[in-house]
């Protein structure tokens, strides 16, 4: 549909931003009658040519031009015009004033002549007519007093004789007035426009003589038959002290009792009235039904989610009807929206400053001009003019509405929320186009305007904006999603009920917190950090957990699988450091290689500040709430937002939670396989879930990959045979275990428990053989088809799992096992640093010894440290098996010379919490 500003053309003062004033829509009735102002009020056709001929001026004129023209019946010699500030007093005064004056000369203008025809007339009555306007009247020569002034206009000097010589002190009497209507001609229109401005000007006995004269006025027009008198009194309050309150409730009851009210303006016809002060051309026709039509049929197809006051239809008329009664409501208000328009009725009327007609005109003629100007390169291509399309960024446009709206503290509301350089809708629209283009800043706009208004319920419905902004090509609940997305981040927007919002200047509690999250200190927010990261990971944990690793060195060279949780200041990318960090600390442990490096699961955090910003977030509803509790919360906050406080503090608490799922998303695998040396899983986004665990849900994935088993069973082991043991048939233990920790096979949560509970039973069923010690032509011993005590089973580089055939043909030809006998005579040998214990019993003096029944075996050689913590776990059990069993030590270590002495007493520590340093010495060499 083509945009609004590309089919209309503004008038030239609009394009050009001459009418941005609302005195430039007021009318100075006074001046119009003195020949002066501008010509579009001071000539009658540019007067008529801009003038909407609502139903109410047809009315309120068609009364007075039947009385002037004789007819008595169904019309009142004295009319009251009560409206609102702005709303069409003047504007009413001023036509009576032109028909009577230039009645022959605008007769065949359209509007006129339809006025006439719709009163029965052919011909605008003659008349003379009077003007008096209470805030331009001053006392001079020859016009000493108001009624005085009237009697000159009506016929000069005999008018002025008419009323008797005392009319210069004293009102005239009801005869001095019917008088000087006959002197006039017998027809005369008296037009009294801001009589409380005069009476307020004039105070005391001026005031009380002008009472009676329009007491006295009103009873001569009683008399007359073709003469009236018209008196404009304003309905607002704004425009009234208390002594203008109660000089306009004397009047009334003075000219109430022969006057009638008439209300000098129509809400249903204000969008002909702007149209035609506002636009020179409103463009093809064919252009403005066919967007009425598209939006009738919108709205008429989501009639039950939009205000019922705007789609509710005569359940007895056909839907073709009710489309096309739709449509011409739309049609009548193009190129605004029917919501543009009467929000300034259904909402701003009773505001007091607001100025009806004027105060609406200036801002529509400036909103126009705005957008028109600026149509190119910012307007949103909308076929209407939309309530969201309100040039708030205009500095000017805002003060219009600040003034109208006689509340300036909303400024700095609208600039933060809505049209300030950077505010909270221009950054949730940072992503939005076409249709949606800028909804966050139109949705906001409108809650503005739906809900600022003087109405009893401040809220904007979102039926009310899926009205105003709605049009074809948007789904309602954008509309939705963008309100209440404002209210999420917005400081100034509220909700109201179910599906209210209202726009004030007073801050939220979003606009506390803020304030609060600036404050934070950068340690707190990282300490807290932490904390939640580690408290999530710790929650029934399945993997032993390594939080925040400062180097290698921090995580242990173990057999089981751990999980490594790196610092949240580390994020995970493919070219970053934290890759090149987790590869250096899986094969070092320091300066030393690793000897298990696929024991270890690094988890990484996501790249962005998500988790930060939701942690300072909720230190800042932590901190809100305390000084909340404890009274020393600044702003208007009271009893009930205690509940908004506690519950957005939850709030904050899972979403935290919950951001720690989805940020700690990398899991980090050492793999030779791949040329980077590790396998990187993105895990994808989580959600904290009180049913599952941060490692559980690790060790699922890691499943589900095929990369982690509970517990393999011997076909498993059977299918993964490598390669260059399939011919021995002999698989080393050690090798197996490497094996689950490299990612060669599938990981072991616990491979050495694995390998110590399982195996027995596959031995025992056959499955595999179980062999130690290798030499010549088979083993030293061989296990098969029998028991198999876990202490039997070691990780030595000499004992080997072998396949079921091998083991069978090995088991069926084992030699015995051999004993090596070293020696008769143990020896005791003596290295530098020397500790000293007794190693085997005394030697006999016999040499001549016989047949031992006993020989003593000794166990010599170097012993590699990886193995020195089971030895106590399997050979020294084996030994105690035997008779008399002396162990001794003989070690010797290299230490620094400057920290030697304090080696030493830590190491006789040691020695004496064990109970033997007195037999075992710790020396310097």
């Amino acid at each position: 549909m083509e945009p609004w500003y590309k089919n209309t053309m503004p008038r030239p003062e609009v394009r050009e931003g001459r009418s941005f004033n609302p005195d430039e829509f007021a009318i100075a009735l006074e001046q119009v009658a003195a020949n002066r102002g501008p010509d579009d009020y001071r000539d009658p056709v540019k007067f008529f040519s801009r003038t909407s001929f609502t139903r109410a001026l047809r009315e309120h004129i068609g009364m007075i031009l039947r009385r002037l023209a004789g007819q008595t019946e169904n019309t009142a010699p004295v009319m009251t015009l009560v409206t609102q500030f702005g709303g069409g007093k003047t504007h009413t005064l001023t036509a009576l004033y032109h028909l009577a004056k230039s009645g022959s000369k605008v007769k065949n203008d359209s509007g006129v002549a339809q006025l006439l025809s719709d009163a029965g007339l052919n011909e605008v009555p003659a008349a003379k007519v009077a003007v008096f306007v209470g805030n331009a009247w001053d006392r001079s020569e020859g016009c000493e007093t108001p009624w005085i002034d009237i009697a000159r206009q009506l016929a000069g000097d005999e008018g002025v004789k008419a009323l008797g010589a005392s009319a210069k002190n004293i009102p005239p009497g009801t005869s001095s007035i019917a008088k000087l209507v006959e002197v006039a001609g017998g027809s005369v229109i008296i037009l009294c426009d801001e009589v409380l401005n005069y009476i307020n000007r004039y105070r005391g006995e001026d005031a009380d003589k002008f009472h009676a004269f329009i007491q006295n006025l009103t009873v001569a027009m009683t008399g007359t038959e073709r003469s009236a008198a018209i008196i404009s009194l304003p309905r607002s309050q704004v425009e009234m002290s208390d002594y203008d309150m109660q000089w306009q409730e004397k009047i009334n009851k003075v000219v109430r009792r022969v006057a009638k009210d008439l209300i000098a303006n129509d809400e249903a016809e204000i969008s002909e009235v702007v149209r035609k002060r506002l636009f020179e051309d409103l463009g093809s026709e064919k252009i403005r039904k066919g967007v009425a039509k598209a939006y009738a049929d919108w709205c008429f197809d989501r009639r039950n989610q939009l205000p019922p006051e705007w789609t509710a239809v005569d359940t007895a008329a056909t839907e073709a009807k009710a489309r096309e009664y739709l449509r011409s409501r739309f049609e009548a208000c193009y190129p605004f929206h029917p919501a543009t328009l009467s929000v300034f009725h259904r909402k701003w009327s009773s505001l007091r400053q607001f100025q009806q007609t004027r105060g609406a005109l200036a801002l529509f003629a400036q909103w126009i001009s705005f957008v028109y100007k600026d149509s190119h390169v910012k307007a949103r291509n909308e076929p209407l003019i939309t309530i969201g399309s309100a040039p708030l960024e205009s500095q000017t446009f805002r003060a219009a509405v600040l003034g109208q709206l006689g509340e300036p503290r909303l400024l700095n509301a609208i600039e933060t929320d809505i049209a300030g350089q950077t505010n909270h809708a221009m950054a949730l629209d940072a992503d939005t186009s076409g249709a949606l283009r800028d909804i966050h800043r139109r949705v906001a706009t409108a809650i503005l305007f739906e809900s600022s208004g003087g109405q009893t319920d401040k809220s904007a419905h979102l039926p009310e904006l899926r009205f105003a902004l709605g049009e074809p090509g948007i789904d309602m609940t954008s509309i939705d999603n963008a309100a209440v997305q404002m209210e999420a981040r917005g400081f100034f927007i509220r909700r109201k009920g179910s599906d209210g919002f209202l726009f004030g200047s007073k801050p939220t509690l979003k606009k506390v917190v803020n304030d609060r999250r600036a404050s934070l200190d950068e340690q707190d927010v990282a300490t807290e950090t932490r904390k939640i990261v580690q408290k999530e990971f710790e929650r029934g944990k399945i993997l032993p957990v390594i939080p925040f690793p400062e180097d290698g060195t921090s995580v242990q060279d173990t057999t089981k699988l751990v999980l490594v949780v790196l610092n949240p200041e580390q994020e995970w990318a493919d070219d970053g450091s934290a890759k090149k960090l987790i590869y250096d600390w899986t094969r070092n442990r320091g300066a030393s290689p690793r000897l298990y490096p696929g024991s270890l699961i690094w988890c990484v955090r996501k790249e962005g500040r998500d988790l930060r910003s939701k942690v300072e977030t909720l230190l800042a509803w932590r901190n809100v709430e305390r000084d909340f509790l404890d009274g020393s919360l600044a702003g208007d906050f009271d009893a009930s937002d205690r509940d908004e406080i506690h519950l957005k503090r939850r709030d904050a608490e899972g979403a935290v939670d919950d951001e720690v799922w989805a940020g700690y998303r990398y899991v980090v695998l050492y793999d030779t396989k791949v040329e980077s040396g590790v396998t990187v899983i993105d895990l994808g986004a989580g959600h904290a879930n009180a049913g599952e665990t941060l490692s559980g849900r690790v060790i699922s994935t890691l499943k589900s990959r095929a990369l982690l088993n509970d517990s393999p069973g011997a076909g498993y082991l059977v299918r993964r045979w490598p390669e260059p043991f399939k011919k021995s048939g002999a698989w080393p233990i050690s090798a197996l275990r490497q094996a689950f920790l490299n990612g060669t096979m599938e990981r072991l949560l616990e491979p050495d428990e694995y390998i110590r509970h399982k195996f027995p039973e596959f031995i025992f069923n056959g499955d595999f053989g179980y062999a130690s010690g290798a030499q010549e032509g088979g083993y030293y011993r061989i296990w098969f088809k029998e028991e198999l005590r876990q202490d039997e089973i070691s990780f030595d580089s000499d004992v080997y799992l072998l396949l079921p055939a091998v083991a069978k043909e090995l088991s069926a030809n084992a030699a015995q096992p051999k004993v090596i006998v070293d020696s008769l005579q143990p020896q005791t040998p003596q290295l530098s640093g020397e500790v000293k214990g007794p190693l085997f019993p005394p030697p006999t003096e016999d040499t001549t010894l016989p047949t031992p029944s006993k020989r003593n075996v000794t166990v010599r050689g170097e012993i590699p440290t990886e193995v020195w913590n089971r030895l106590g776990r399997t050979l020294i059990p084996k030994l105690k098996m035997g008779g008399y069993l002396s162990v001794g030590l003989n070690i010797s270590v290299e230490v620094e010379a400057d920290t030697v002495q304090g080696f030493q007493m830590e190491l006789i520590q040691i020695l004496q919490d064990l109970n033997i340093a007195d037999t075992v010495k710790v020396n310097l060499n």
